[in-house]
């Protein structure tokens, strides 16, 4: 298949800006691949399509804010610094706004006691900088970062977004955008399926901007993700393989986790410990080897993630149903509503 498969115009009024009120009470379309239906509901019944024995995969990373302003030394131009990953101690990739006027060996200042010079150029058109600061980094960046919501909300983050832009079961700091369908669930609703019977598993992977950059090329092989940091656990290994080999659905919360566990599977699509980097990039036609059952948002044109459930779904099935859901009314992207594939 070829990038111009993946375009859609998408109404800006659909683009979710802020969260729903209640993360539970978001909108859930429901795919049936086998029945070819389509079905309408709230997030809160996802539960009622879980069955005892199946097991639900979660991905633990934790957004930080990412965002901090600073200024170029000599012209006091204001410039953004958005931290992507950290390379080594001090030393991390980012990028920059405006990108035109910060060049290798300027030096940008942050606070008084804070600030870091930029040393390099990347491919991918960000910068590699090395911080000098006295203190804990992260609970500087804590204190003086912004939340990193995507471009396409435009507005500046507010005090809801630190708490509303990051999953219930957040707990491993390293993300510079959130795995988002997972926003969704609560833990009281999380409680109620495991009181199904259903076991929830964590896995790790810290998401990168790469995820949500459109592809550039039409020949989808060409294209080249940027490698993401993750981790799958002993016992979440353990679990996933037994609930494949007693017949249960392995359900995946989110294209992070179906990429991790997808990136770590053996010959005989067992799921092995690991961790490591990925850059893997699924998108039709492909066979799934560990996930059964996708939960995802809606994604943007021409996005990674929009293939990746192309090709668990089928793209005519997921382009029908992204029609459908512009006809509904749903909301799009990071902050808007919910698909279940099953």
């Amino acid at each position: 298949m070829k990038l111009s498969d993946f375009k859609y115009n998408l109404s800006e009024n659909l683009v979710a800006q802020y969260p729903a009120e209640q993360r539970d009470k978001s909108r859930l379309m429901i795919l049936n691949r086998e029945k070819h239906s389509i079905g309408i509901d709230e997030f809160g019944t996802i539960k009622n399509f879980l069955n005892e024995g199946d097991c639900l995969v979660i991905n633990e990373t934790k957004v930080f804010p990412a965002r901090i302003m600073g200024t170029k030394e000599k012209t006091e131009a204001e410039v953004e610094i958005f931290l992507l990953r950290e390379l080594e101690t001090s030393l991390w990739e980012v990028l920059v706004k405006p990108a035109r006027k910060v060049r290798v060996g300027n030096r940008l200042h942050l606070t008084e006691e804070l600030y870091c010079d930029v040393i390099d150029n990347t491919v991918s058109g960000g910068r590699v900088v090395r911080f000098n600061y006295n203190g804990n980094f992260y609970s500087i960046v804590e204190e003086l970062g912004r939340s990193p919501l995507p471009p396409y909300i435009k507005r500046d983050p507010e005090p809801l977004d630190k708490e509303r832009y990051q999953t219930v079961y957040a707990k491993v700091r390293g993300a510079v955008a959130a795995p988002t369908a997972g926003l969704h669930f609560t833990k009281e609703l999380l409680a109620d399926i495991e009181k199904k019977g259903v076991k929830i598993v964590p896995l790790l992977l810290h998401v990168g901007l790469g995820s949500f950059r459109p592809v550039q090329v039409e020949d989808l092989s060409r294209h080249k993700m940027d490698s993401e940091y993750f981790e799958i656990y002993q016992e979440t290994s353990d679990i996933i393989n037994q609930t494949k080999a007693d017949g249960g659905r392995i359900i995946a919360v989110g294209t992070t986790t179906v990429r991790a566990l997808e990136s770590t599977v053996t010959s005989d699509n067992s799921v092995k410990v690991e961790k490591g980097w990925t850059d893997k990039f699924i998108f039709p036609p492909y066979e799934f080897k560990v996930v059964d059952t996708i939960i995802t948002n809606f994604h943007l044109p021409c996005s990674t993630l929009l293939m990746l459930v192309s090709a668990f779904a089928d793209r005519d099935f997921i382009f029908k149903a992204y029609r459908k859901a512009m006809r509904e009314k749903f909301r799009f992207y990071s902050y808007g509503d919910a698909m279940l594939i099953i």
